[in-house]
């Protein structure tokens, strides 16, 4: 991942994180059991920047580019999936942000202390919002808030209605989590500890200037005027892509500890003392890194073919966006694949509450079902493309 994409400041960053991973992976099962993160852990990732690289320069943050992204969210979750997938929220919510009026950035950034404003994001307009003078009054619920409780903002989605109140478009509404209460109905298998507890609004006021509308941005309708090119890259596969540096991260994570253990640990009823002597075992986690690298490769290219665009000032088309969201989907169907087939070379002592591989697997396995990335939809949608039934896609995937 360390590739002539990542500037030497991202390249410091993942580096501080790398020196973390030990005191992740040791708090990892305490997380999962608890279903938080340890603030110890969340503080020491917050401390080296890592949520704030999508931020802009001009407050200073980093305007990261997609790959940047990926190798920082990929650095987190080598040591922590949750963790790491709490950076990939956090991040598209800087990123997001940084898109609207300039008065919004000014809210969350232009105070003291401002980069430490982290964002959760929830795009479902699961809310009802009534216009008022000066801007929106917002009741709602949303659920899966990953994040949320670690935000001091949220952007939550709502629909947009016009003078008759017939809903018009859907929306981004920019609220303090100080202005919302949440239900804890986080009761998973895998992700635990990300707390992606349901958040609550109660007749909340939301001005105006804090409110994005969405089906212009999807064609790259943003209010923000930022010169750096992260800031003009298409929307929705900006997005999902932000989703995939975890299952980066998770992939390495489980091929790691199989590697570490292979040389202390038996196989059942054969006469191999050693997993490392055999061929077998030798021959998957072979695969397994052959696999993990092409997964690497494809979402370093689609991340490259988001930013590069902005150079030539285009914008991709739904049938190329569409195709993106189908790599996307390939890359999360390969690594979910990969631990897997980890997961039975290393054996069923895998699956001990102990073991941190069980926790890998499980954490990736729900990342994995993420509607953003699902690779079933991703491939329909293509597929149609592919077909000349372009209009077929856009019901399948409307929004991308």
């Amino acid at each position: 991942m360390a590739g002539a994409a990542i500037r030497p400041e991202i390249a410091a960053i993942v580096e501080k994180i790398d020196g973390l991973r030990p005191m992740l992976v040791a708090g990892g099962r305490e997380a999962d059991q608890n279903r938080r993160l340890p603030e110890e852990a969340f503080r020491a990732v917050a401390a080296t920047g890592a949520f704030s690289i999508s931020v802009p320069t001009k407050f200073g943050g980093l305007a990261a580019n997609t790959r940047e992204a990926h190798a920082v969210s990929r650095a987190i979750g080598r040591g922590d999936g949750s963790l790491a997938w709490v950076d990939g929220i956090l991040d598209s919510g800087a990123w997001v942000l940084s898109l609207m009026d300039e008065q919004a950035q000014e809210d969350v950034w232009g105070t003291e202390g401002g980069l430490d404003s982290f964002i959760s994001i929830v795009l479902a307009t699961t809310s009802d919002a009534v216009q008022t003078e000066g801007g929106y009054r917002v009741t709602g619920k949303w659920g899966y808030g990953t994040g949320s409780m670690n935000a001091t903002w949220s952007l939550l989605g709502i629909p947009i209605k016009n003078d008759k109140g017939e809903v018009v478009d859907a929306g981004l509404a920019l609220i303090p989590t100080a202005d919302l209460s949440y239900e804890d109905n986080w009761f998973v298998a895998g992700m635990k500890s990300t707390a992606s507890v349901m958040q609550v609004a109660e007749d909340v006021f939301v001005p105006s200037h804090r409110v994005f509308p969405l089906t212009a941005a999807v064609d790259g309708g943003y209010l923000s005027d930022h010169h750096e090119a992260s800031y003009k890259t298409v929307f929705v596969p900006s997005l999902f892509m932000k989703l995939i540096g975890p299952h980066l991260g998770m992939g390495r994570a489980a091929l790691d500890f199989v590697i570490a253990k292979a040389e202390t640990k038996a196989i059942a009823y054969t006469g191999y003392e050693k997993q490392a002597d055999s061929a077998l075992f030798q021959a998957a986690v072979a695969k397994a890194s052959v696999q993990l690298d092409a997964a690497e490769a494809l979402a370093a290219q689609v991340a490259d073919e988001i930013f590069e665009a902005t150079a030539r000032g285009y914008y991709a088309p739904y049938a190329e966006r569409i195709e993106m969201r189908a790599k996307a989907g390939w890359i999360v169907e390969t690594i979910t694949n990969t631990i897997n087939d980890l997961i039975t070379a290393h054996g069923s002592a895998g699956f001990a509450e102990t073991s941190a591989l069980q926790r890998i697997w499980r954490d990736q396995a729900t990342a994995a079902r993420h509607g953003h990335t699902l690779t079933a939809s991703g491939y329909e949608a293509f597929g149609k493309v592919l077909c000349s039934r372009e209009e077929d896609a856009r019901f399948v995937l409307p929004i991308v």
